[in-house]
């Protein structure tokens, strides 16, 4: 028995005693170790490149409303290329605005007073020049009128819309998409605003309502929105308050004591052909008579 289990370990002694015998551990042992890293190292770039993939897949998720977020963003631009060498020949009729403004805010056609509801923009030397579009968005109207010059609308987000008149040389159809910029007419003429000459007439709506484009070029369109909604409570309060007056003013007046006095004051004037102040009725119905340009105001 002893001499069989010293056989084994004899032979495995001999193996060791031979020259070749490390140098071919070390090698199997570097194989070993070598072979183990390679399979880490793969181990390890599937991993990364199931990161890098599933990175790619949330990019893609977030391409679209970045693109929208942008659209949102973008800044309301004058409808010509070069905002620095133009001329408004009509601005926008602004309720808010003195007497002077207004006058020379309203169009006269037709024997008959209109407000301005844009801008009409020309150029100082004026020639024809190409009408971009303000802001990115859809064509939902293009309209040939001699009375307008044409019309183009383009429809945006949040209810906002944006108008060119008195435009020729159309380049867009109705479902186009326009992006900023782009040019989509020429500058032309209309009969109801012949003085402008060759011009475009501009103009921005939110929910049907007309604003003043100049208040909002050159800032973003979500200032439409917070505008419009200041702007809608204090027209709100001001009708409360223009249908409250009437009524204290009514009170305040009462049957019994105006016709009273009137009624004695109107029988001493008519006996004598004269007022308090010594004037004919005649002339007090003349001092009371208003302008044309008072009656115009009143009118709108």
């Amino acid at each position: 028995m002893r001499e069989e289990e010293k056989k084994p370990t004899s032979k495995i002694r001999r193996i060791l005693k031979q020259r070749w015998a490390l140098s071919a551990i070390y090698i199997a042992s570097a194989a070993i170790i070598l072979a183990a890293a390679f399979l880490l190292q793969n181990s390890f770039d599937d991993s990364a490149n199931d990161g890098k993939e599933d990175s790619a897949e949330t990019g893609k998720n977030y391409d679209q409303p970045s693109v929208e977020v942008n659209s949102n963003l973008e800044t309301i631009k004058m409808p010509v290329a070069n905002a620095d060498k133009t001329v408004i020949k009509k601005q926008f009729y602004d309720v808010n605005a003195d007497e002077k403004a207004q006058e020379e805010a309203l169009v006269f056609y037709n024997n008959r007073y209109e407000q301005n509801k844009g801008i009409d923009i020309a150029m100082e030397d004026g020639k024809a020049f190409d009408v971009k579009a303000s802001l990115s968005g859809n064509v939902t109207k293009v309209q040939d009128d001699a009375l307008l010059g044409n019309l183009i609308e383009v429809e945006h987000e949040d209810g906002v819309v944006t108008r060119y008149q008195s435009v020729k040389d159309i380049k867009v159809a109705v479902g186009d998409k326009v992006k900023q910029g782009q040019a989509i007419a020429t500058a032309g003429k209309s009969q109801i605003n012949e003085e402008a000459g060759v011009h475009v007439h501009f103009e921005i709506r939110k929910d049907n309502i007309a604003l003043n484009p100049i208040d909002f070029v050159d800032k973003q369109a979500s200032a439409i929105q917070s505008a419009t909604e200041t702007e809608g409570s204090t027209l709100e309060d001001s009708k409360t308050e223009k249908e409250e007056t009437p009524a204290v003013e009514e009170s305040e007046t009462g049957t019994d004591e105006t016709p009273a006095v009137d009624e004695t004051e109107e029988g001493t004037d008519l006996e004598s052909g004269t007022d308090k102040e010594g004037s004919t009725p005649g002339e007090d119905s003349t001092e009371k008579s208003d302008s044309l340009k008072d009656s115009l105001n009143q009118s709108n």
